[in-house]
């Protein structure tokens, strides 16, 4: 027994021993992340867990680390694991366990931001409604009520890690922690409470004892213990507060959100890589993408108002989870340069040489060694210097890299990756493309029509308060009794509605008299729709409709959501106007739609059985319509989307699972775009390098592949501004042309990313002008003919790669002008 007991205590001492000699020491100075010891430089990428599946991390996680991150950055989603107050969800989408494990089976780092508010184009920044609604809160301020529920729901999600043994200080992945988010952008706005806010969810953060630093970004006024960060499109200009703590920049904006009625913001790969070098150029030494993928907001998580399902961001891996070239690529190219010069960036001394005119060079050396950066903050002119005996050609806006300080080995505007052009082709799931077949019902809408509910106040009330978040819709009610005498009868009258600018369809006596939504930003202009009254009791019923919640901004919790005082009838006799204010009538709540809460969506509800459903006269631009079909998964293992062209405003269901709302018959703006290439030189702002103006905000909708099943799965629509679902199809999306425009002593590689290259509709060496799609040879072409070079190592392969160089192509007569190889291939 004894022996058991002296083998079952050695075999524990030995776990344990193999446990500990995992764990990671994680700190810092003010040069560096400081790992087991050895200063970092560190370049991560934001991925956020419920924009995608479970079954999509493992291949994104895989991508980001091909493209040379060593961290994936992600929040933390209060609202979606603690929906209601002490009940949690942490399945599906929702796993953030399994995404953090998924990360340190990849051997990447994790950077995990607790906030618990997030920002981050999500409903309510990530606040639950529910907390709103508790007495006497106030959120993210000196408040008792708030600062409980954030330290319960911050210390549940770091027991949870640590049971898991995730902190790199237990062996796992997780190197930093975050509090808060971006406080310093509204601190100013809550005065002493928010100081001292801020002060106690630091010192809340420091008592969790997770044993790696903690972060807060965009806060100047951090307390010492936080190492604060920014965000931003820019930070080679940011300065931490505290000597001992390294230049860290949380969110590099790759690109930006998409609003209903906005146009496709645009961020050249040239931009963000000249943002990033120069910030490892003035002593940067950890950056973060926001976002290396952005994903889709499933469900209702869109924040806003207005932010789209997709939420793509331009980034490095699109949407779906597809290589977006050539940012993707031109950003690997820069992260091997950089990682080769850790040492130097984070040891060496610093000292710097100004040649005027905007350029500057900047030399860390160290240990006999020593790496250089030649930038040019010139927006319009070229610099051509000599540095160390040697002449160099800065293009404007551009950093020019030399890890030895002699040989350039990376130019941020020189791009030497493809460019992947993206097509949607149909699905081949059927021999024969064939039209839908569609079976309907309507939304039941009688009791809200005749006011019955059990809910009443004698105020408008608003929707976070009323609706609690359980439902994009509620329904406001009212009965009006008008007398033969009433001052405010007449022939001209209007109901003047006033609301937070989501959507609002109104009824009056069963009748829908017009609806009203935002147009392009504009969130608080009246809908006053003419109305028709009888002598009697009127029954007014107002449906409103939230489009996802505030996200941002000081005291952006108590930005009102719904209708909104007041609500007038408007009576025009002649030169008089008699106003008739409704706001103090009581009023009858109802929330959520019927179908909605007999779960039309899922073949599970008694109520979607199939002689619940419609199949003759189907009817089209009806609104409050349900649609269903069934079809065949497309075939192979392609990202798919749904083509719901057609149809207006609602929700979509795919075999059940919610795939966010929809609203393909909202059009962009129409100003903005060119068909000129866009200029990446100069400072970029969201408004810069838009494309699709006056097109369907968004017409594709993500349909990842795990909602998918063999056989016959279901579509379900809600159409709530109806449409016509006949042109609805299913599409896959893939690489259709590969373009590149590599410069000399490169090597360029093609890849269809799966598929094969069918055919090269271009090729030349020398100095080829134009663009993809648009190539022309230019005056010194080589010799041979680079299209059968490109040919014959290209077509029928999936991938192809060759030196760029008179050595492979021929020689040419260009002299001193710098050679580039154009391509074009078909995949």
């Amino acid at each position: 027994m004894m022996n058991f007991l002296s083998l079952s205590v050695w075999f524990c001492f030995v776990i344990l021993s193999f446990i500990g000699s995992n764990a990671v020491e994680v700190s810092h100075d003010g040069r560096a992340i400081i790992i087991d010891g050895k200063r970092r430089v560190l370049l991560s990428g934001s991925i956020h867990y419920p924009r995608s599946t479970p079954e999509m991390w493992p291949e994104l996680i895989q991508k980001a680390k091909e493209g040379g991150l060593d961290a994936i950055e992600t929040y933390v989603f209060w609202n979606a694991h603690e929906p209601s107050r002490r009940v949690y969800d942490f399945s599906g989408n929702n796993d953030i366990i399994r995404f953090l494990k998924t990360i340190q089976e990849s051997g990447l780092y994790g950077v995990l931001r607790i906030g618990p508010y997030v920002c981050a184009e999500w409903n309510y920044g990530g606040i639950p409604v529910w907390v709103h609604n508790l007495p006497d809160v106030e959120i993210r301020t000196a408040n008792s009520v708030y600062m409980n529920e954030m330290q319960n729901f911050t210390t549940l999600i770091v027991d949870m890690v640590k049971k898991e043994k995730l902190f790199a200080s237990q062996g796992g992945p997780i190197i930093l922690t975050q509090i808060e988010n971006e406080y310093g952008n509204v601190i100013s706005h809550y005065g002493d409470a928010g100081k001292a806010y801020m002060n106690w969810c630091a010192n809340m953060a420091e008592s969790l004892n997770v044993g790696v630093p903690w972060i807060m970004c965009q806060e100047s006024d951090a307390p010492q213990s936080m190492i604060n960060t920014c965000n931003g499109f820019y930070c080679d200009n940011f300065e931490p507060n505290n000597p001992s703590s390294p230049k860290m920049w949380t969110e590099n904006w790759v690109g930006w959100f998409k609003n209903w009625g906005g146009r496709d913001p645009h961020r050249t790969a040239e931009d963000v890589a000249f943002a990033v070098a120069r910030f490892f150029q003035t002593g940067g030494t950890f950056q973060n993408y926001y976002m290396y993928h952005g994903g889709t907001n499933f469900d209702r998580t869109a924040g806003g108002p207005y932010i789209t399902t997709s939420y793509d961001y331009d980034a490095p891996l699109d949407e779906y989870g597809n290589i977006a070239q050539p940012k993707w690529g031109h950003l690997k190219e820069l992260h091997n340069v950089l990682k080769s010069m850790e040492e130097t960036l984070t040891s060496g001394n610093v000292s710097e040489t100004d040649f005027g005119n905007s350029v500057k060079a900047t030399i860390y050396a160290t240990n006999g060694s020593s790496s250089c950066f030649l930038s040019s903050t010139n927006t319009t002119t070229d610099a051509t210097l000599t540095f160390r005996g040697k002449n160099y050609t800065v293009p404007a806006w551009s950093v020019s890299i030399l890890p030895d300080c002699e040989h350039e080995e990376y130019n941020t505007a020189k791009v030497n990756v493809q460019t992947s052009v993206m097509v949607k082709e149909n699905s081949k799931a059927e021999e024969e493309a064939t039209a839908l077949k569609w079976v309907w019902r309507s939304e039941n809408i009688d009791n809200a029509l005749h006011g019955k509910s059990n809910v009443s106040a004698n105020r408008l009330l608003d929707q976070k308060d009323a609706a609690n978040d359980a439902s994009d819709y509620l329904w406001y009610m009212t009965k009006l009794h008008v007398k033969h005498d009433d001052p405010v009868w007449g022939e001209n009258m209007t109901l003047r509605i006033n609301g937070s600018g989501h959507v609002i369809h109104a009824f009056v006596n069963g009748e829908h008299i017009g609806s009203h939504w935002a147009t392009y930003g504009i969130h608080n202009d009246k809908f006053e729709p003419k109305i028709k009254l009888k002598h009697g009791t009127n029954t007014i019923s107002l449906l409103s409709v939230t489009v996802g919640l505030q996200n941002y901004g000081a005291f952006f919790d108590t930005w009102h959501a719904g209708l909104v005082e007041p609500i007038e009838l408007v009576s025009v006799k002649g030169d008089e106007t008699i106003i008739k204010n409704l706001s103090s009538n009581k009023w009858s709540y109802k929330v959520g739609l019927h179908g909605w809460d007999h779960k039309l969506f899922s073949d599970d509800s008694p109520f979607a059985a199939p002689n619940k459903w419609e199949s003759e006269k189907l009817p089209t631009d009806r609104m409050l319509t349900w649609y269903k079909t069934t079809f065949n998964a497309p075939l192979g293992t392609d990202p798919v989307v749904v083509d719901l062209q057609g149809m207006g405003k609602g929700y979509a269901w795919v075999n059940g699972q919610n795939i966010g709302r929809i609203w393909p018959s909202y059009n962009a703006e129409e100003d903005g775009c060119s068909d000129e290439p866009c200029d990446y030189r100069g400072e970029y702002t969201d408004s810069k390098c838009v494309t699709n103006c006056g097109k369907p905000t968004q017409r594709w909708y993500h349909v990842p592949r795990s909602y998918l099943k063999d056989g016959a799965n279901n579509l379900v629509l809600f159409a709530e501004l109806g449409g016509n679902p006949s042109q609805v199809n299913f599409q896959t999306v893939v690489v259709g042309t590969v373009c590149a425009n590599a410069y000399e002593n490169k090597t360029l590689e093609l890849s269809c990313q799966g598929r094969k290259i069918s055919a090269i509709k271009f090729a030349s060496f020398g100095d080829p002008e134009g663009v993809c799609g648009a190539f022309t040879n230019g005056s010194c072409e080589s010799k041979s003919n680079a299209l059968s070079i490109v040919q014959k190592a290209c077509v029928g392969k999936q991938a192809c790669s060759f030196d760029v160089s008179e050595k492979t192509f021929g020689p040419t007569a260009c002299g001193n002008v710098a050679k580039r190889l154009a391509v074009e291939a078909v995949c």
